[in-house]
């Protein structure tokens, strides 16, 4: 399964909806907190048009936008 990373930011719903499902089905990852590493707020702002949308979620050399779990899967899976 492909490494997984999770751009987000503190008190995002989605955010940590995402992280438990994931944690759930025992799918690792690393977190990028956007508030606090700056620089990576931009690699989320070029994947998004210009925006801050978090969850936005990495793997590989792919990005999704507030995916669900499932997808998340899929792609970790299939990289």
């Amino acid at each position: 399964m492909a490494g997984v990373t999770i751009y987000w930011r503190p008190m995002c719903g989605y955010c940590e909806t995402l992280k438990g499902q994931l944690a759930q089905r025992g799918v690792s990852y690393e977190t990028v907190d956007i508030w606090q590493d700056r620089s990576k707020a931009q690699i989320v702002r070029d994947v998004t048009g210009g925006d801050e949308i978090v969850p936005t979620v990495q793997v590989g050399d792919r990005f999704f936008v507030n995916p669900s779990a499932d997808e998340v899967m899929a792609a970790a899976r299939a990289a």
